[in-house]
């Protein structure tokens, strides 16, 4: 495959993803799984580790992948990264244009805002999905249904990270991520 084929369709991929990845970064998350089954960019492993690394990074979810993938795929370039990230953003942009200016006439249009209304339950299903995906790719890594000691140790870091944040409520959510990391770090996962 020549570069100028790869820029093309890692934009057209993540065009894509931009258009009909509504609710936000981990909506993006069920559309990474399909390029990563349809092109093997990268492993399960590495799209978890983007993950990761995308929420632990200033800045959108989904925007922060876009650029990580972007920049992994194409090794190491910069404009590859940039390629990706204007995919993903370039659908918002055209639609928040054309919105702002039908939005002022129909405002109060009954259809209009019952549309509004049923994207909600859309956008709740992406993210469930993402979230199912990332929890089975955690416990049981390569798709492995086997119950030994790492799955048990992920399962029960999973609950004390929950428990944890539901009793601490209050705490900042920088906290939370910086507290797991170390974890992560410490006990080399």
């Amino acid at each position: 495959m020549s570069s100028v084929s790869l820029y093309l369709i890692l934009f057209w991929e993540f065009f894509k993803t931009g258009l009909f990845s509504v609710g936000g970064g981990l909506a993006t998350i069920p559309f990474l799984y399909e390029m990563m089954e349809k092109y093997h960019w990268f492993t399960q492993s590495d799209l978890l580790n983007m993950i990761a690394i995308s929420e632990s990074t200033p800045g959108p979810i989904g925007v922060n992948m876009a650029t990580y993938v972007g920049y992994h795929v194409t090794g190491g370039s910069i404009f590859g990264a940039v390629i990706a990230t204007v995919g993903l953003v370039l659908p918002s942009v055209i639609i928040i244009c054309i919105i702002a200016r039908v939005l002022k006439a129909y405002r109060d249009n009954e259809y209009v805002q019952q549309a509004f209304y049923g994207l909600r339950p859309a956008t709740c299903g992406l993210i469930l999905s993402a979230a199912i995906g990332v929890f089975a790719s955690v416990l049981f890594p390569g798709n492995a249904l086997v119950f030994d000691g790492s799955f048990w140790i992920n399962v029960s870091l999973m609950a004390l990270a929950a428990l944890f944040a539901w009793k601490f409520e209050k705490l900042h959510p920088i906290a939370l991520i910086c507290i797991c990391a170390v974890v992560g770090i410490v006990l080399q996962l």
